[in-house]
């Protein structure tokens, strides 16, 4: 009896937030690490269709890094970044939209077989991602950089219930596809659709003062922060773009940011439906 009250009074905490998310939108950025693990793949998906069935209007966007690097090298291509880019030439474009289209189709895949609807997209589907050409410090290819978002394809689903999942290539002005970083497109979309929230889930337990300790983790972090802690080294590496993604849209009208480990089991649930949340949130 005492366990059934307890799931009676976890309900009952959620309550409120439910109330407070039923018919808006989140945007959850789903990184190629995560993606690769089977049973936080389950997880973040079964969080999906949990927020879908209460009416809360969940858009994902997924990467595929690992993938990608891994398909290129049993095809002979070499991967090179610069500027933390992939260079992108036109073979290497090819094999990024076949992986992410595969990735998508699966994950769209599990989403129906657990019962909720959803639909695949690229950022080349209705135009919804425009692009113009990376200028980095080198000529690094097929690159883009997202210019505009065509949102109505994406409101017309989340208005019948379906989660529309979108992996981030976009068009140019010539019709030219080009790869974009995933971080950015989730920025991107997520101010062009005003959501309530972007979500970025990642391998780490969030951003923390002292890597070496776990307690050290920055719970809350202003805007105004986040460059002193760059210069300082305390974000760094892959967690640069990820911040810089949930800064952009918070200025862009986006009411909350969160950097959450995708690793623990209902990570997004525990965000959105809790008191106290997990991970780092980014506020002005």
């Amino acid at each position: 009896m005492e366990r059934l009250v307890e799931k009676a009074s976890i309900l009952i905490e959620a309550l409120p937030y439910i109330k407070k998310f039923r018919g808006k939108e989140i945007l959850i950025k789903y990184g190629g690490a995560a993606m690769n693990n089977e049973d936080i793949r389950e997880n973040v998906l079964h969080d999906l269709v949990f927020m879908n069935y209460v009416g809360i209007k969940p858009i994902l966007i997924h990467g595929g890094g690992p993938s990608i690097t891994e398909r290129l090298k049993k095809e002979g291509v070499q991967t090179r970044f610069v500027d933390g880019l992939r260079v992108t030439d036109k073979k290497t474009i090819e094999v990024v939209v076949e992986t992410l289209a595969e990735l998508n189709k699966s994950i769209v895949h599990d989403i129906n077989q657990l019962g909720a609807r959803a639909i695949g997209l690229s950022g080349h589907d209705n135009e919804i991602l425009n692009v113009k050409k990376v200028e980095a410090s080198e000529d690094i290819g097929f690159v883009g950089e997202v210019t505009s978002v065509n949102i109505l394809p994406l409101k017309e689903l989340t208005e019948f219930n379906i989660i529309p999942v979108i992996y981030p290539v976009g068009i140019d002005g010539k019709g030219e596809t080009y790869n974009v970083n995933a971080d950015e497109a989730a920025a991107k979309i997520a101010m062009a659709m005003q959501v309530q929230k972007i979500m970025v889930l990642t391998n780490v337990h969030g951003i923390l003062r002292d890597p070496e300790d776990l307690g050290s983790l920055i719970s809350s972090l202003r805007v105004e922060e986040v460059e002193h802690l760059i210069k300082n080294k305390v974000i760094s590496g892959g967690m640069i773009p990820k911040v810089k993604a949930c800064t952009a849209a918070l200025a862009g009208g986006v009411k909350k940011a969160h950097i959450i480990d995708g690793r623990i089991k209902h990570s997004l649930l525990l965000e959105i439906f809790t008191d106290q949340g997990i991970g780092t949130e980014i506020v002005l």
